[in-house]
């Protein structure tokens, strides 16, 4: 089992860890060391009982804020995720209907055979008008 020295407050501690986790530890030691350095800043030196004790209830803090916050977004997730099963369940809406009109084939000859008797009857104006 690995023993590693961690710096918190500018104290030194030996701490042993599983193998492996070497960086977790130091990880978790930056952490309480930033606390405690916002410590020593604001109230001078500490006792270390009561240094590592402040120093670990805001981190607490912090990682409630956080876990509050994980918690809200999983909500809106869930919620979302909800509102989306919702709309691919529901059934398809029903499509307007839409009549487009059809002309019959006869009307279509009828207005040919008039715009023809049209012409023809132009041509005649024509023809007596330049003669």
């Amino acid at each position: 089992m690995p023993e590693i020295v961690i710096t918190i407050g500018g104290r030194s501690f030996e701490v042993a860890c599983a193998e492996g986790e070497e960086h977790y530890l130091l990880s978790a030691a930056k952490m309480l060391d930033t606390e405690a350095q916002v410590l020593a800043d604001q109230i001078g030196r500490l006792p270390e009982a009561r240094m590592l004790l402040m120093a670990g209830l805001m981190l607490a803090d912090k990682t409630s804020a956080l876990e509050d916050k994980v918690r809200e977004t999983e909500d809106k997730m869930a919620d979302k995720i909800n509102e989306i099963r919702e709309l691919r369940d529901a059934p398809a809406p029903v499509p307007d209907r839409i009549e487009v009109p059809v002309i019959p084939p006869e009307v279509t000859e009828t207005l040919a055979e008039l715009a023809a008797r049209a012409e023809a009857v132009a041509d005649r104006v024509d023809e007596k008008l330049g003669s």
